[in-house]
């Protein structure tokens, strides 16, 4: 029955992509739902940015383990990279009327800054989509009593995700994320309430997990770990604010006051609503600790799924299911146009000047198949965990990207040759640096943007050079 009933909210879900896709009549409709979104929609969507499976699976195990020395990256570093999003990069971006990332970095540097960089963001997307695809696989796992294998899983879920995006681009993103966002939101404080309620109360819980030190945040007073915290927050901080899924989401506003409010109320919503995940995972540890010891020795990501399971009444588990898997389809979703739509829009297109705007929108489309196909593919063949793929997504865009993205909006001198430098000092470095000393006092991501920054220091005091 509870297989059934979360089948039937999938359907549900791909009828409402597919009737927001009756909006689309042009590439600029598909990328940016027409530049028509309400305040609502937008805050919905940024919020969705990345409550996903990381959110729910992936940093409530990490929780239980390390507590909120393993959380820095996420939701810590994820809600400041919205907020600061919002507030200074967001207008700026707004007021060019671009369709992408990809469109910035060649209107204000080179066709080939526009290339290299668009190249990076695509490759960024890689583990973070890769890791939805994966939860889902987990989910129908999970569901059918290993009925269904985990590769499977990833199949079927990947092709639900791929049939509504593929035809709707951000509308059905942006319609079907709203709905999502509400089975969320009043879902997983309905389970909070009873896994409360079979914990002792929220109390109970939370000072279970104070005497187990799990709140402590700040690093050790010493300068390894200091630099340790702050690469880890860095890199999810900054190296995801040259993101195109962070910048469509605010993009496609109704108004520039609309895509800064919505970037920045979706960052701090999703800091305060990330705490639910992390209560009902370590609610867990007071309510079957057998349970718990079980799986954080085989998969501390099934630890909440099969609380759920074991402990919760079909309601309750059919409401958790169902917000689960809203919270992977919208991030899904989201995550799955934004590299495809930068590959089709920032590589291929440059090559196809004449191509038409119709054209155009079954290139985008097609490019989403492919991007779907090479994801799913990786998540099947990768071991990583969850949480460690979406902490490697961003090394790339935070040692080659955000400095050309940041300097170019606020510093006049920031010019062709500056970008230049700054991608190759910050790419060669980091790299350089996973291979020789990847666990070096300096971590290698880190090293990589400051390298960046001094490439494009060099480049843009040495005057308007282009290359």
């Amino acid at each position: 029955m509870l297989l059934w009933l979360v089948i039937a909210y999938l359907v549900l879900s791909i009828g409402i992509g597919l009737i927001a896709a009756m909006r689309v009549h042009s590439a600029r409709d598909y990328i940016t739902a027409g530049r028509n979104l309400p305040m609502s929609l937008v805050m919905a969507m940024v919020f969705a940015t990345w409550f996903g499976a990381e959110t729910v699976l992936g940093i409530s195990a990490t929780f239980i383990d390390e507590g909120f020395h393993g959380l820095i990256s996420d939701p810590l570093g994820a809600s400041l990279c919205l907020v600061l999003f919002g507030l200074f990069f967001a207008r700026r971006l707004y007021r060019q009327d671009l369709l992408t990332l990809g469109d910035y970095f060649r209107r204000r540097y080179n066709r080939g800054t526009e290339i290299i960089l668009s190249t990076c963001i695509v490759i960024s997307y890689l583990g973070w989509v890769s890791a939805q695809i994966t939860a889902l696989g987990l989910v129908f796992n999970v569901l059918t009593g290993g009925e269904v294998s985990m590769n499977q899983g990833m199949l079927i879920g990947a092709g639900v995700v791929l049939l509504y995006t593929l035809f709707g681009g951000m509308w059905s993103v942006a319609i079907t994320t709203f709905v999502q966002m509400v089975v969320i939101v009043v879902g997983l404080f309905y389970i909070a309430w009873e896994v409360s309620g079979l914990a002792g109360g929220v109390g109970t819980v939370v000072e279970h997990a104070a005497a187990a030190g799990k709140f402590e945040w700040l690093p050790e007073a010493n300068i390894g770990a200091i630099i340790a915290w702050i690469a880890t927050l860095l890199t999810m901080a900054f190296g995801s604010i040259p993101q195109q899924d962070v910048f469509q989401r605010a993009n496609a506003a109704r108004n520039e006051r609309i895509a800064v409010n919505g970037a920045v109320f979706g960052g701090v919503a999703y800091f305060l609503f990330a705490a639910v995940p992390l209560f009902l995972a370590y609610a867990a540890v007071q309510i079957d600790p057998a349970l718990v010891e079980r799986y954080m020795a085989e998969d501390s990501q099934l630890i909440l799924p099969n609380l759920i399971l074991n402990h919760l009444p079909i309601g309750a588990q059919v409401i958790f299911f169902g917000a689960l898997l809203s919270v992977i389809m919208s991030t899904a979703s989201g995550t799955l146009l934004a590299p495809s739509v930068t590959f089709s829009e920032n590589i291929l297109r440059g090559f196809l000047p004449q191509m038409s705007d119709r054209g155009f929108l079954w290139m985008t489309r097609a490019a989403v198949v492919a991007f779907t196909i090479v994801v799913t593919l990786y998540a099947m063949q990768t071991e990583s965990s969850i949480h460690e793929m979406v902490e490697d997504a961003y090394k790339v865009t935070l040692a080659a990207a955000f400095v050309p993205l940041a300097a170019g909006l606020y510093w006049r001198r920031a010019n062709d040759f500056g970008a230049a430098l700054a991608i190759v000092f910050g790419l060669v470095t980091w790299i350089a640096l996973e291979f020789i000393a990847p666990e070096g006092i300096i971590p290698p991501q880190l090293a990589g943007l400051c390298a960046s920054a001094v490439g494009m220091l060099i480049g843009g005091l040495a005057g308007g050079r282009r290359l």
